[in-house]
């Protein structure tokens, strides 16, 4: 089994406790594509067998998150498990009018974003969660994001909570984005819900849950048709076991990523670059 499968992860389980059950069920190597906080749920690819190969192709896709607010309080680590730090009274003026939906807008094209400090970016060697957990201290650099669309679904008032769906670039820490949505109302918040409802063109109606894997229910995208948008390129046979050991083959086509084919069988995946063919991944 080689290719990808949507994976619809619960709560209150890592993106690494999914794929080391994956990997029980199919006895194949087994990776993702981008984590998800723990109490996070949706889309989580999984690359299977020979699909892991395809990894650089899928990291740098926009995501959409469907997120729940809750003002009033700021936490340690920006979301519910955190301890909670500073609580502040939610006012009625909050609600009224057009204020929470015209600053969600505020937050939309490119600008800089400073992740929270319980994250996995490293820092001098160390993860910035490790420095957290310890008290300690770091200067962290923003970095830059694009907010592609924000918008409002559900206020509840009696909950203090915003519910809004967003859609935004790879490397975007929503447990920032609500603070700082929070912080434009004059007030404090944590994301105390997260579900991701598509990441690049893979959708949560397409993803199927962990336990429907395990009663035979896979469903996966084959290489072949994970790069089904990309050209195609047929070679003779006499050409074919030189590529597959690696020569570049002459090959006037303009640079670029293509489906391989050998007559009618599917080969792989090339890489055309100023006029020479290599392979990249060979199924």
């Amino acid at each position: 089994m080689d290719g990808i499968i949507i994976i619809n992860k619960p709560k209150n389980c890592t993106s690494h406790d999914i794929v080391y059950k994956a990997k029980k069920i199919t006895g194949e190597k087994v990776g993702h594509t981008g984590t998800l906080d723990p109490m996070a749920t949706g889309v989580l690819p999984l690359l299977i067998g020979k699909g892991t190969l395809c990894s650089k192709y899928l990291v740098n896709h926009d995501k959409i998150y469907e997120v729940q607010l809750t003002l009033g309080t700021k936490t340690t680590s920006a979301d519910g498990e955190g301890e909670i730090v500073e609580q502040k009274e939610v006012l009625e003026e909050i609600w009224q009018g057009e204020k929470i939906k015209n600053t969600l807008t505020t937050f939309l094209g490119k600008q800089k974003q400073l992740p929270p400090m319980y994250s996995a970016i490293k820092v001098k060697g160390k993860k910035l969660y490790e420095y957290a957990r310890r008290g300690q201290t770091v200067e962290i650099e923003p970095r830059e994001i694009e907010i592609y669309e924000i918008k409002l679904l559900k206020i509840n008032k009696e909950q203090k909570q915003i519910e809004f769906q967003v859609h935004c670039s790879k490397g975007t820490y929503i447990r920032s984005l609500c603070e700082d949505i929070a912080k434009r109302l004059d007030n404090v918040g944590y994301m105390s819900a997260l579900n991701r409802i598509k990441v690049g063109e893979f959708s949560i109606e397409e993803a199927i849950t962990i336990e429907q894997m395990q009663e035979g229910s896979i469903f996966y995208q084959t290489i072949e048709e994970l790069f089904q948008n990309k050209p195609k390129i047929t070679i003779t046979p006499n050409r074919l076991n030189p590529f597959l050991n690696g020569v570049k083959l002459t090959m006037k086509e303009p640079d670029g990523v293509y489906r391989i084919y050998c007559q009618e069988d599917f080969i792989g995946i090339g890489i055309v670059e100023k006029e020479f063919l290599k392979r990249d991944i060979i199924v």
